[in-house]
């Protein structure tokens, strides 16, 4: 059955209030949103200190083993799209694959990321626009920030509602001034290394730093789950698949690219910051989180750490709009499918973007983000470390519904074999590792950021598995109430060479 049939079956809708603007944005814009998800200034500003506090030297060689089930996943996302394109992405995959019930967990997975990490991103993007503008007493001042950061996700929910197109422009200014940031403090950082010109114990760059195996053992596994969540998020170009020219191949190249760009921008950062700072400062100060660049920013570039300060307040903003996409175009498409209640499969007939979705996306997740700082600042990092739960899972899902839904044109050739099925099984066995260690490592109250236990356990894991049994709990109660999507069969792909 196809995506369209679907869409009519599961409802009454009519045409205009069921589909999305076709060709709004083209593959720059998908590429840009892709990278603008991410927030590589942002991730690699929260990762780079306790990556090095745990590999030294080899924090470029965790970075480049994190990028392997990225690609192999993203190759998945590609062929994937090439077959549906539709915008709930591992929803629609999953359930034409392996079925409604495991579809519809990928999709709430997806869904409630957004809702997790939304106002944290804000939170950042207030922070650092505070610093950039030296108004430091300002951005450690709760009662300040905390409203701003509600019209911050206020106003980045009303330009996703104002047009993919207006979207588009945006990310593209946004993405240019981080990326251009990011680079001119690693050419400085690395010059100045070079030349001994620094305070700290400088490090002399060598290729070996690129083997992610010197350290070996707990500190790798570590390691990558780190990395893995500093390149999650290049999958919102995907989600864009019906608003994108060439929908077929377009959104999943900009994918698989966007996780290149993403590992050239990671190594080259994270040499500098290695070579200039040296692992011994960057372990000390592992608990300043995102708050690192600002402590390099200045011993960098002196009067200009301001550049520095305002790549990070960039990429969060830039992230804070491009993570809500994912999570409102998946309830859009479980909306539409009778997965979840049917409002929230309007479209408004103007912008054409599904503003119902996106502005309930929004309003949970600026709840949550209140909620959890009113318990404690630390409870709020607690929920992104919970994040890697529910990412390792709908990406490891995604890879696995791909070697199955293409089950029948494996071994047609040598690629299909390597790009369709083992390619990602390989990397859904990665992320599924990383999955069952970090559930072992979130269950120790004392790694957490609050450092307390909650019913027993560690706040991240009672986090994420909380989030993801409410999924359950509704999931079922929404089968008693409308049974119209679990009546979708699996299926396989069609001909590649025809499809």
């Amino acid at each position: 059955m196809t995506s369209e049939a679907r869409e009519h079956g599961a409802g009454t809708s009519t045409a205009a209030e069921a589909q999305l603007r076709p060709g709004a944005i083209s593959f720059v814009d998908a590429l840009v949103i892709g990278l603008a998800s991410t927030s590589p200034a942002y991730s690699l500003a929260a990762i780079i200190g306790p990556v090095v506090a745990l590999v030294g030297v080899y924090a470029p060689g965790v970075l480049l083993a994190s990028f392997v089930p990225m690609l192999l996943i993203a190759s998945a996302f590609y062929y994937l799209n090439r077959v549906d394109q539709d915008c709930g992405t591992t929803f629609s995959w999953v359930t034409r694959a392996m079925g409604p019930w495991l579809g519809w967990i990928g999709g709430w997975s997806i869904a409630m990321t957004g809702v997790l990490v939304t106002g944290s991103l804000a939170d950042t993007a207030v922070r650092f626009s505070l610093l950039t503008l030296n108004l430091d007493d300002l951005a450690s001042n709760n009662a300040v920030v905390i409203p701003i950061v509600v019209v911050v996700v206020l106003a980045m929910t009303a330009l996703c509602v104002l047009g993919t197109e207006i979207s588009a422009r945006f990310q593209n200014v946004l993405i240019l001034v981080q990326v251009l940031s990011l680079l001119v403090f690693a050419a400085v950082a690395l010059v100045r290394a070079a030349t001994g010109d620094t305070p700290f114990d400088a490090e002399t760059p060598s290729v070996s730093w690129l083997n992610p195996f010197a350290e070996g053992g707990a500190a790798l596994t570590a390691g990558l789950l780190l990395g893995v969540f500093a390149y999650w998020g290049w999958e919102s170009a995907v989600n864009l698949t019906e608003e994108t020219t060439d929908s077929a191949s377009t959104p999943g190249r900009a994918a698989i690219v966007s996780t290149v760009v993403l590992l050239a921008t990671y190594l080259a950062v994270a040499y500098a910051v290695v070579a200039f700072a040296g692992t011994g400062f960057l372990a000390e100060n592992q608990d300043q989180a995102e708050l690192i660049f600002a402590l390099l920013g200045e011993q960098v570039l002196g009067g200009w750490d301001w550049v520095l300060l305002l790549s990070v307040a960039t990429a969060a903003l830039a992230s804070t709009q491009t993570t809500i996409i994912p999570a409102s175009r998946t309830g859009l498409s479980m909306a539409r499918r009778a997965a979840l209640p049917r409002r929230l499969a309007h479209i408004h007939p103007r912008f054409r973007t599904p503003d119902v979705s996106t502005w309930t996306v929004a309003a949970i997740a600026i709840g949550w983000y209140v909620l959890i700082y009113l318990i404690s600042e630390n409870a709020l990092f607690d929920s992104l470390t919970a994040l890697s739960l529910l990412i390792a899972f709908y990406y490891s899902l995604t890879g696995i519904a791909c070697a199955v839904y293409y089950r029948k044109q494996l071994l047609r050739s040598a690629s299909n074999l390597v790009l369709i099925g083992i390619g990602p099984l390989v990397g859904s066995a990665l992320l599924l590792y990383l999955l069952v260690l970090s559930v072992t490592d979130l269950n120790d109250p004392e790694a957490s950021s609050s450092g307390t236990s909650w019913f027993g356990f560690g706040p991240p894991l009672v986090i994420g598995v909380g989030i993801f049994l409410v999924g359950i709990v509704f999931m079922i109660g929404w089968r008693l109430h409308d049974a119209r999507f679990w009546q979708e069969r699996p299926g396989v792909a069609p001909d590649l060479e025809k499809g």
